[in-house]
């Protein structure tokens, strides 16, 4: 008896009719015209527009010339130094593990800059923490959790992060030791790096670009007096100054033409004073004419364009397409997916196991823009959410989004991704039981 032996050409032509033909099939079978459906569709649609609206131009785009000055201004020998394998481990877990306080940002804005550290030579242990303790430890949200939720899970919330992002850190760095060992043997063949701009300059130039990161994005607080609120209320007003002090350094430090600089300053002050209404709108202005100054130049300047514009093109298709698939299954807050979200809130009570894991995944793959969260786990205790499973959303789902996973197996491959969501969700997962065990 005789078998039939396919050469490659034809096994590559049959896999190609195999996937036509499955997506054929799941087009010609979608249920186009069922309530469910329809609003799923919608729901992607409209995630993905307000994801466009409220977080590309304030968030990812700075987020995007932070990352791009990372990479043309820090010498990888620097990064080495203080965060790479041979670095001190309490300075480089310190520094990420805190740096959350600093950067209010959510689980995709804080890829770029994360992708900016570990591919200049951070470790994988110090770079993950960073990772982690951007999205998930913010001053403001922790406050709001402990007004809205109350103060034992606020603190809760507060510890847990911190500890999680030394400790998935650590993990991280053991768990691919030998790929981290390759790491220092290159750090011990870099050689000392060049004497370039005064230290000064470089760490201003960075302060400023970080807080018009924080400053565009800061949220409004419950209560509309303190600290927080009147930050907010002046907001734009730092962002501006903020704005100005970078425009002096493009002049001074970058040498750049002063009539360029006048034409981009006049263009952003006429958008605010035609749309007073609409601050994103001069804000986007800034930021198109940051491109237009630092575009096609030779020198460190253009440098810096082009590394933000490499991160840009990564980035963003993943992103929206993460957020669009997201939105469909998930829906928004208050408005549902393709997934009833009385299966969630049905299986999230209590403090069982499984209700803390289902909680943990359930966060994971959702998306959590900055402050979000608190409301969304608010409604889902009202509907008979455990302490144990609020904890456990709190702590995995502002780390983490479907769309920040398919960004983060580019940056890093499909077995730290993996590794580091499973890290979340377990530790979550058990953090949250341990958490409500101990309140019955």
């Amino acid at each position: 008896m005789t078998t039939l032996t396919l050469n490659p050409e034809a096994r590559h032509e049959l896999k190609i009719f195999g996937l036509l033909a499955a997506v054929f099939a799941a087009v010609y079978f979608l249920p186009v015209g069922t309530p469910r459906f329809d609003g799923a569709v919608s729901e992607a649609l409209e995630l993905t527009r307000w994801y466009a609206r409220e977080h590309v131009v304030l968030c990812l785009l700075p987020a995007f010339w932070i990352a791009g000055a990372i990479a043309a201004f820090v010498s990888q020998a620097s990064v080495m130094r203080y965060l790479g394998p041979r670095a001190s481990k309490p300075v480089a877990y310190g520094v990420g593990s805190v740096s959350g306080t600093i950067l209010a940002v959510c689980s995709c804005t804080v890829l770029p800059l994360f992708s900016g550290i570990y591919r200049m030579g951070a470790g994988l242990g110090p770079a993950t923490a960073f990772l982690y303790s951007g999205p998930a430890i913010n001053v403001l949200a922790i406050v709001m959790t402990a007004k809205v939720l109350g103060v034992q899970l606020g603190l809760a919330r507060a510890a847990g992060a911190v500890v999680f992002s030394v400790v998935i850190g650590l993990a991280m760095a053991f768990i691919f030791r030998h790929e981290e060992q390759e790491k220092v043997e290159a750090a011990m063949a870099l050689p000392e790096p060049e004497a370039g701009r005064p230290l000064r300059q470089t760490a201003s130039f960075f302060a400023v670009l970080v807080g018009i990161l924080v400053f565009a994005n800061w949220s409004a607080a419950s209560q509309t007096t303190g600290f927080f609120a009147a930050v907010h209320s002046a907001k734009w007003l730092i962002t501006s100054l903020l704005g100005a002090v970078l425009a002096t350094m493009l002049w001074r430090w970058f040498k750049l033409e002063p009539a360029r600089i006048a034409a981009v300053v006049v263009a952003t002050l006429l958008t605010a004073v035609a749309l007073p209404a609409h601050p994103t709108w001069p804000f986007l202005v800034a930021v198109l004419g940051l491109a237009w100054l630092t575009a096609g130049r030779d020198d460190e300047a253009g440098e810096w364009f082009n590394q933000a514009w490499d991160y840009t093109k990564q980035i963003v298709p993943l992103l929206l397409g993460g957020v669009l698939v997201a939105g469909f299954l998930l829906g928004r807050p208050g408005h549902e997916g393709m997934i009833p979200s009385e299966w969630i809130s049905g299986l999230v009570g209590g403090n069982s196991v499984a209700s803390n894991l289902f909680a943990a995944i359930s966060g994971a793959f959702m998306y959590f823009a900055t402050l979000t969260e608190v409301p969304i786990v608010q409604g889902l205790v009202g509907s008979g959410m455990g302490a144990g499973p609020s904890l456990a959303l709190l702590l995995a789902g502002p780390a983490l989004s479907l769309p920040a996973m398919l960004v983060l197996n580019s940056i890093v491959g499909l077995k730290k991704t993996v590794t580091y969501i499973v890290l979340v969700v377990v530790m979550a997962t058990i953090t949250g039981w341990g958490y409500g065990a101990l309140l019955t």
